[in-house]
């Protein structure tokens, strides 16, 4: 078959991922406790569901608002008020079909054919990846891992910077480390992109998983209005909403109009009974969040505990999000030994090659479970550890 070499290159080249290459192979195993995907193990809880039932059944199965419904823009800004402590117009909100649309468009907006835009790495592959597959050059910059956690040295994040680079992704809290930006280090980043005049692309979907605080410091902490920043988010974590395929973009209102054309020429917006659920999980679901944040909390020192007393486990105990980025003495390639722990400990985990340059000797272990099933997978993995 030669059809494949008359696609883009940049489409032959889009990586298989590596977390979904080790999910196929242990999917339908009996007894597996699978911990590869970036999901917690409830269903949508039932206000949410109800609310997007309610808006299917009153025949909301139109073309709607593509910048979202304004009820929706309203719980937005809403929800950002209580959690950002600052007023919100309703006018700063796009509703994306996820935050995987949200990155694209950020993309989109910013970087094109030729262009950079740098990245901190181990990083979630779905961002460089899609980077790639627009023509953008994704560059990374390492975090570094010391005694005391995993750190940004801005100053290599500027040595990083080109004539080409247009644009500066940040996650923080961090997918796969944990790594937890200060005030401090988001100052410095903000300040190298306004005197480079870079575009920032925040990725802050797991502010409120944060085990330092009410919620991780932001760049809404600290920007003017005039900042080029997009801020990229999802209603997949916080609300157990990752099937549904709903998150939102956050840009000056002057960017509106141009966020909606680029809406309109790829999804034409998100349906209107969806964005009922989104607006009862904004308006209704901060009980349901603190109650996953304090599990997770609890999940974390769990599995830290019982790995580290292996004496062969070592990691930096998360500040965010809820993953657990660990590295096993004597284990230089995560990938394969992936597929052994799925063999041999019936555990899935994502093995740390799928997140770029620093990551190969990792392991990704998502916490956000049953306290039960994480302290059984952890055990597990601890058993394998011991007889290596």
């Amino acid at each position: 078959m030669t059809l494949i070499k008359d696609l883009r290159s940049e489409a032959r080249m889009a990586p298989e991922s590596g977390i979904v290459a080790v999910a196929n192979y242990g999917r339908g195993r009996e007894g597996l406790i699978p911990l590869w995907a970036g999901e917690g193990d409830l269903p949508t809880p039932e206000f949410i569901s109800q609310a997007a039932a309610r808006g299917l059944v009153a025949g909301e199965t139109f073309y709607t608002w593509q910048r979202g419904i304004p009820e929706l823009r309203q719980a937005l800004a809403r929800y950002h008020a209580r959690h950002f402590g600052r007023t919100f117009a309703p006018e700063e909100f796009l509703v994306t079909g996820g935050g995987m649309q949200a990155i694209q468009l950020a993309l989109q907006a910013t970087a094109g054919a030729g262009d950079e835009v740098i990245y901190l790495s181990p990083a979630w592959p779905n961002f460089p990846g899609a980077a790639g597959v627009a023509g953008v050059r994704p560059v990374a910059v390492r975090l570094d891992q010391t005694g005391n956690g995993w750190a940004c040295d801005v100053a290599k994040v500027e040595a990083a910077v080109t004539a080409r680079t247009k644009a500066i992704f940040v996650n923080s809290p961090s997918n796969p480390t944990g790594w937890t930006a200060d005030l401090d280090t988001l100052r410095a980043i903000l300040d190298l992109a306004r005197r480079k005049n870079l575009w920032i692309i925040a990725d802050e979907i797991y502010a409120l998983f944060h085990y330092g605080g009410v919620r991780a410091p932001s760049f809404m902490d600290i920007m003017e209005d005039e900042d080029r920043i997009l801020f990229v988010n999802t209603f997949s974590k916080n609300w157990a909403m990752t099937g549904w395929r709903i998150g939102w973009l956050r840009v000056h209102p002057a960017l509106q109009q141009t966020f909606e054309n680029l809406i309109q020429y790829s999804t034409s917006g998100v349906a209107q009974f969806m964005q009922r659920g989104a607006i009862a999980a904004l308006d209704e679901g901060d009980d349901f969040l603190a109650a996953q944040i304090e599990r997770a909390s609890q999940a974390r020192d769990i599995a830290c505990g019982i790995l580290g007393a292996t004496g062969r486990a070592r990691f930096s105990v998360p500040q965010g999000a809820f993953y657990l980025f660990f590295s096993v003495d004597g284990i230089a390639d995560s990938r394969a030994a992936a597929f052994e722990i799925v063999d041999r400990a019936n555990v899935g985990l994502a093995p740390g090659t799928a997140f770029g340059e620093g990551g190969e000797a990792f392991f990704r272990l998502c916490f956000h479970r049953r306290l039960d099933q994480v302290e059984e997978a952890a055990n597990r993995l601890a058993g394998w550890i011991r007889k290596r």
